[in-house]
């Protein structure tokens, strides 16, 4: 008689100590998620609990958190550039006055990221 795990697929391994041992095999996708990710991740934890268990019960967390931070670098690179056509910096900035251009990026990214936190890492 099979076991609901082999009705399913899955397959046994006898071990050196006489035990079968489940073959497990995880179909995450390797983690490559980076800052907002992990946020992503620990706002998960800290206030969506159930979203969460629901992710690593599916084993979809990884492929979660890729997605989240590959969209949130997106969001983030289109925004600061969009800011920065409005804004007029341009590379003429840089030879007029450096210190002015960096405080200039400096605060769009600041502002671009507390956009994207809000719309994507902490829905």
């Amino acid at each position: 008689m099979k076991s609901t795990f082999e009705k399913m697929g899955g397959t046994y391994t006898l071990g050196a100590d006489g035990i079968y041992y489940p073959n497990l095999v995880s179909t995450d996708e390797e983690p490559h998620y980076g800052k907002y990710g992990m946020m992503r991740k620990t706002y998960l934890k800290e206030h969506r609990p159930a979203m969460y268990s629901l992710y690593m019960l599916e084993d979809r967390l990884v492929e979660h958190l890729n997605l989240v931070d590959d969209e949130t670098q997106e969001r983030m690179d289109i925004l600061v550039r969009q800011m920065m056509e409005k804004e007029g910096i341009t590379e003429e900035m840089k030879a007029r006055d450096q210190m002015e251009l960096v405080r200039a990026v400096n605060n769009i990214r600041n502002v671009a990221e507390e956009i994207v936190l809000k719309e994507l890492v902490y829905i």
